[in-house]
This record gives structure tokens, C-alpha cells and sequence, in this order.
């Protein structure tokens, strides 16, 4: 098919590369190797897919089937094609985008809904909207670096038979999905807008940047995640309003900041090219470009992200999104020489202009440093926060204590997980689902990430009388969140964050204080954990413990059941085999464990008759959606208020080929609560050869504290006083 210029269409403005960038581009082709390499990387697999030639089938399964994933590449390819085509000139790469374009304008007239009924937002190309939208991102994109090759006949064709009713389709079409404050919303308003900007429909990109006035949207209406979907905002800008703290945190977590950071960003690229006076990216003082930031904090010394809310695990820095995402904040942000590092390790950069400012700065590049940080959570900066607590030797320790994260929220209020580099040592379960595996619900989410991963049961933090928080009702969690009470990450070498709840249960505060300490004060690094539980009425407390490794022993006895039994029938303990137990005595129990050539040790306060309950994921799981993970449970019954204490100690090696372990028994020999009243808790914990004596302030946290503590007084100023006594 021969392609015939267009006269008069040498003025598209165009919105991903504009006329300077291009220039600036093809000025140092040839002086940026790894722009070079990822250029040549891009056009061998073009060139091997136009030479294997493309298919555009008629759409019927969900995600991992054929259909689904053939229409995934071919955008994905599309998009590539576009930008290879405007740096290079080479028509070919044109062409293939126009030919499959106009197999897509002879395709979608014919559709109605995906056959596919799984979905509050049914898609054409896909089962849901949301991969339509992903479609429609990457589709724009390349049709606006091809829009001046195009000829006019080719190009109204398009635009009136694909793009406009596409576009349509997601927004006047699909209010349910487009109106709302949620990812779903952010890909549609960047589909719709990206198009708009395009194709030069104004209306479009109005609807997309501010919303539809009139969406008949029911107040009572939910997705299928079970979030509400009304919203009293709307559009692109009341999505950066809404889903980021002022200090950058998104409110769904980091697994799903990964996936919106994308439509944010190049949506944002095609406003500042095309619409710069609204200086998208000082929008809301910078919230963008900061949230980059603020997500590259939440990844593990790995560079995989941590598993909050709904998540994959090992999704990580070197996602696609996240390639592009510090590219475009270093070029439209301050320069930052931490980002070039991060590009280093991806080894990969956007091919745009973005990409090349990277690609030509590498030298600059200097440590993007992990440090301690405590961001604040919901639009306001208003609902609780995210703590994580890094030492120098690899050790993080995070701390939950923010919203709901909307439909992809899990009940997990003041939850934490441990990772030693970057390894996993006390587990967030993280999501159930494969995603993009067909055989596993079309890859979509199991019912078990809400019968289970969702539930409080799933996670480190205590449960009381086998109800999850805010008894599992989103609508609930979403109007409540925890408080800090206080922190200091000043100090390596010993850091410490408390916050506390009053909402997850009616009636009963919960508050937690994480202390990290390095090897300085004791033999090995330790982190310390005290639980505090208040109420008037008697309860059932659980505390799980979901530790990663192999169990090496315990300082107590237990018994092992001869059946295998749940050890609850609803919000979680369904899901999980009770393997062995034990009363307690009252003393300190000890449990050992195994992890990448590391052995660790749980050191815990009890109280008689207080229960010890060795479980493993499972039960009520005939299709095997669950993995096979184990976890602790510290049960204290019949219990009003009370205090939970632990140390977790990180200590010796062992190595498989040497066959050689070293130190395999940890230092901390007990931990006792010595005072524990409503203003003050007193902590003691011993090794053979030292003694730590904690003090916490429970209320008052600034001011100055003195209590008489057996006959001696204790003084200080702040929320706590660590003293430490050579033996």
C-alpha cells in the first residue's frame, strides 16, 4: 500500500517527541551507548516481528490466552515501532504500525463486549477496560509519531473508525470506569487524553484532564476488588489530587504506584508538550516526578518492591514502567544524579528524549542510597504513614500503618515485615494470583486473595477473636487509618517507629513500637517489638509470625496433632493447617529459624496458659491458590489489656558447601516486661554477658519522663531511654 504525504500536515504538534526533542535526539545518535543499544536491541525484534508478520484475531480469552496476549504485543510493538520511525526515518516502521492500524479499523466496528463476563468494565479488545485503556496508551503514542507519513485518507480512517470511538468507548461509554479515583481511571484518562492530544479532538482530552460533568453512576455501585466506585472527583488532575500524599506515597501500594506511574507520566509528557502552561509537572507541588522517588524508596535492597496490598512479589525497579519512570523524572525533574544509577542497573532507557538526557549523563551518576524513611499516607498527608527502617548492613524493616489502599487494600493495620538483602525473613503473603496465567482463573485475581490474602490472619499483626479489621469491610477501613505516635531514624544504630490504632476494632486501641538496632549494642543486630493491646472487654488475641525459611528449634516443647485440623473456619483461619502446639509455662519461648544461609532467632515474652500454634497455609484450598507457606501463631486468651514483647536476632551462617555452620545460636537469651502501666513500659532483655534496659514512654512521647523503677530512677527525655550494662 503506497503512502502519499499529506500537504499541510507538516504543523502536527507532536506530544511525545516534538520538533526540538527530535532534533536533540538525532544530534547525539551515536554519543550515548546505552541509548545506541537500546535502539538497536528495539529494532531487531521489529525487525523479526515484521518479518514474521502480525496477527489481529478476534478477541475471546481472558488474560495468558491467545487472543489476549497477541493484542498485548501488538500494541507493545506499535509503540515501539512509532518511536523507532520518528528518530530513525525508516519507513518501514511506519508502515507496519499503519498496516496493523487498519486491520484494527476493520476489526473493532465488529465488536460488541468481550464474550468474557468477569469484569464491572467490560472491554472490546480485552476482558476488562483496564487492557483496552493499556491498549490505547501505547497506540496513541504511535500514532502520533506516524501522523505526518500518514495520508490524509489513511489518517481520517483511523481516527474516525478506531481512536475517537475508542476513546469514546472508555470514557462517555464506560463512566463506571472512567470517572473514578483509582488506576483503573488513570490508564482511562491517559488513553482518552493521549488520543485527544493526537488526533487534536479537544473535548476528549477536556473529559480526560477533568472528568465527565454527568456519569449516572450509582452511589451503591462497587468493582470487582470491592471498592466503591462513585467519586465526588474526577478526571486526570483529581487523580494526582487524590492518589498520592503529599509526600508522595500512592495510595494502593507500590505494586500498583508501578503500574499507574506509567499512564501518569506519559499522559503528563503529552500535557507539557502540548498544553505546557499547565506545567503539569509542578503540579501539586511536584507530585509526580516526587512519587518516583518515593516508590524507588519502597523497593528492597534487590530492587524488588515491597509486597504491600495487593502485589506480586519480585516485581521490581526493572519493569518497563519504572525504566521509563526515571527517565522522564530526571529529565523534566532537578537533574537527580541518584536516578542515573538506577538507569545503570536497568541497563535499558525510553527511546525518547528523556531516554537520551539519561543515556548522555551516565557519568554523572551517583548512589541512589535506600535510607530510613517514614512517608506520610492519604491525599492529605492525614492517614497514618509508611516506615521503613534501613540499617547500613541490609536490614529493612517495614511498618504499615497507613489507608486501606482502596479496593486493593489489605486489613492489615500495623503489620511489618523484615528483609535482610533483600531476602524476605518475615514475610507480607502479598497477593493470590498469577497474574497473566491463563489456567489460573484467566489470570485474574483467586477467591482466596479474599477469603485469605486480604484478611488480617494473613498478616504480622494481631488479630483479635478471629475477626479481621474493621470486620473486613473496606468501606469501613477506607475512613480510618493509624496515627504515629513517634520516630526517630536519626541514629543507626538504634532507630525506632511507633504509631497506634484505635479503629480496627471497636473499642480496643493497638498501638506498636519497631525498634532496629545494629550489632553495636549487642552481639548480632536485633529488632525489637512491643504490641500494646487495650480493652475493657476480655478477648482472644492471635499474633502471627510468617517467617521464611526452614525450622531449625525451639527451646519448648509442643505436640503434633495426629489429623491435620484447621484452626478456624472464617476471615483467613480456614485457610490455614494447625501442625503442632503448645501451653506456654509463662517463660520465654525461643524459636530458630533458617534463611539463606542465615540463621535467625524469635525471643518472646508469654504469659502462662498463653498458646503457641505452629500453622501452614493450605486448607480449604483444593485448586492449590495458596503457597505452602508456614507461620507462628502467639494466642493469649481471655486477655483484656496486655502487652506482646520480641526480639528477632540476626546471627552466625551456614554454608551448603562447606557443610559448615557458624554460630548457629543466637545471643539474646530472654526478653521480660519489667513495668508495663498506661504511661510507661519497661523492657529488659539479657545475653550472657549484657543487659539492655528499655524504657518507652506510652503517652507524653517529648517531654520529660522520671519513674522510680525498683528503687532506682529512671530519667530521661523523649519517647524512649535505652541503657545498656556490661555484665
Amino acid at each position: 500500500m503506497a503512502n502519499c504525504k499529506a500537504i499541510g500536515q507538516n504543523n502536527h504538534e507532536h506530544i511525545m517527541i516534538n520538533k526540538a526533542q527530535l532534533s536533540f535526539i538525532k544530534e547525539n545518535l551515536g554519543k550515548a551507548p546505552l541509548f545506541d543499544k537500546t535502539l538497536a536491541e528495539v529494532k531487531a525484534n521489529l525487525d523479526a516481528e515484521i518479518a514474521a508478520g502480525f496477527d489481529v484475531p478476534v478477541p475471546k480469552d481472558l488474560a495468558g490466552g491467545y487472543t489476549h496476549e497477541t493484542h498485548k504485543k501488538n500494541y507493545v510493538l506499535m509503540e515501539q515501532a512509532g518511536a523507532v520511525y520518528r528518530i530513525t526515518g525508516d519507513e518501514k516502521y511506519a508502515s507496519f504500525v499503519r498496516d496493523m492500524l487498519l486491520k484494527y479499523v476493520e476489526l473493532f466496528p465488529t465488536l460488541g463486549l468481550h464474550p468474557a463476563k468477569k469484569s464491572y468494565s467490560r472491554g472490546k479488545l480485552f476482558w476488562q477496560c483496564l487492557n483496552d485503556a493499556n491498549w490505547l496508551v501505547s497506540v496513541s503514542q504511535a500514532y502520533d509519531n506516524i501522523y505526518e507519513w500518514l495520508n490524509n485518507g489513511d489518517r481520517l480512517l483511523i481516527e474516525a473508525q478506531l481512536l475517537k470511538p475508542y476513546a469514546e468507548f472508555l470514557s462517555t461509554g464506560n463512566p463506571q470506569f472512567f470517572n473514578r479515583i483509582h488506576n483503573h481511571s488513570t490508564w482511562a484518562c491517559a488513553a482518552v487524553g493521549l488520543t485527544g492530544l493526537a488526533i487534536g479532538d479537544e473535548q476528549l482530552v477536556k473529559n480526560a484532564l477533568y472528568g465527565l460533568e454527568n456519569d449516572g453512576i450509582k452511589a451503591n455501585a462497587y468493582d470487582n476488588d470491592g471498592a466503591l466506585i462513585k467519586s465526588e472527583t474526577k478526571g486526570f488532575l483529581a487523580q494526582i489530587d487524590g492518589l498520592f500524599s503529599p509526600d508522595g506515597l500512592y495510595s494502593e501500594g507500590p505494586y500498583y504506584h508501578r503500574y499507574a506511574i506509567y499512564p501518569f507520566l506519559l499522559f503528563a509528557v503529552g500535557i507539557e508538550n502540548a498544553k505546557p502552561e499547565l506545567e503539569i509537572f509542578k503540579y501539586r507541588d511536584g507530585s509526580l516526578l516526587k512519587s518516583v522517588n518515593t516508590l524507588l524508596g519502597e523497593s528492597n535492597e534487590k530492587g524488588d518492591f515491597f509486597p504491600l496490598n495487593d502485589a506480586q512479589k519480585g516485581m521490581s525497579i526493572y519493569n518497563t514502567s519504572l525504566i521509563s519512570a526515571v527517565d522522564i523524572a530526571y529529565y523534566y525533574g532537578n537533574k537527580n544524579p541518584g536516578l542515573l544509577s538506577i538507569a545503570k542497573t536497568q541497563d535499558a532507557i525510553k527511546l525518547d528524549a528523556s531516554g537520551m538526557a539519561v543515556a548522555l549523563n551516565l557519568s554523572k551518576a551517583k548512589p541512589m542510597i535506600r535510607k530510613s524513611m517514614v512517608v506520610k499516607d492519604g491525599k492529605n498527608g492525614d492517614m497514618g504513614a509508611l516506615g521503613i527502617l534501613r540499617s547500613g548492613n541490609g536490614k529493612e524493616l517495614v511498618f504499615k500503618f497507613g489507608s486501606q489502599g482502596m479496593g486493593h487494600g489489605h486489613f492489615d493495620k500495623l503489620s511489618y515485615s523484615f528483609y535482610n538483602n533483600g531476602n524476605e525473613v518475615v514475610q507480607d503473603y502479598g497477593m493470590a494470583r498469577f497474574v497473566n496465567i491463563e489456567q489460573k482463573n484467566g489470570g485474574g485475581y483467586l477467591k482466596e486473595n479474599t477469603t485469605f490474602a486480604k484478611q488480617s490472619i494473613a498478616h504480622n499483626t494481631l488479630v483479635i477473636n478471629e475477626t479481621s479489621h474493621f470486620e473486613g469491610n473496606t468501606d469501613i477501613g477506607e475512613l480510618h487509618a493509624p496515627y504515629l505516635n513517634f520516630n526517630d531514624i536519626s541514629d543507626t544504630n538504634i532507630q525506632v517507629i511507633s504509631a497506634s490504632d484505635s479503629n480496627a476494632y471497636d473499642g480496643i486501641k493497638m498501638s506498636r513500637t519497631l525498634f532496629m538496632l545494629d550489632g553495636s549494642f549487642f552481639d548480632n543486630p536485633i529488632t525489637i517489638d512491643l504490641l500494646k493491646v487495650n480493652s475493657e472487654k476480655p478477648n482472644q488475641y492471635d499474633l502471627p509470625l510468617y517467617y521464611k525459611g526452614q525450622w531449625i528449634a525451639t527451646n519448648f516443647e509442643y505436640q503434633i496433632p495426629e489429623n491435620l485440623s484447621k484452626i478456624g473456619s472464617a476471615n483467613g483461619y480456614q485457610h490455614i493447617w494447625k501442625e503442632a502446639e503448645a501451653t506456654l509455662d509463662g517463660s520465654n519461648i525461643q524459636f530458630t529459624w533458617l534463611n539463606h544461609g542465615t540463621f535467625y532467632t524469635y525471643t518472646a515474652a508469654s504469659l502462662k496458659d498463653d498458646e503457641f500454634i505452629a500453622g501452614r497455609l493450605g486448607a480449604t484450598d483444593p485448586n492449590f491458590n495458596l503457597r505452602r507457606d508456614p507461620l507462628l501463631i502467639h494466642r493469649r486468651k481471655n486477655s483484656t489489656t496486655t502487652s506482646f514483647a520480641s526480639v528477632t536476632e540476626t546471627h552466625g551462617s551456614y554454608s551448603p558447601v562447606n557443610e559448615k555452620s557458624i554460630n548457629p545460636y543466637g545471643s539474646i537469651r530472654s526478653i521480660t516486661i519489667e513495668l508495663d502501666t498506661e504511661d510507661y513500659t519497661v523492657l529488659r532483655i539479657k545475653t550472657d554477658n549484657k543487659e539492655g534496659l528499655l524504657a518507652i514512654a506510652n503517652k507524653d512521647f517529648h517531654n520529660k519522663h522520671l519513674i522510680n523503677f525498683k528503687g532506682s530512677n529512671l530519667k530521661w527525655e523523649g519517647p524512649f531511654n535505652f541503657n545498656l550494662i556490661e555484665k
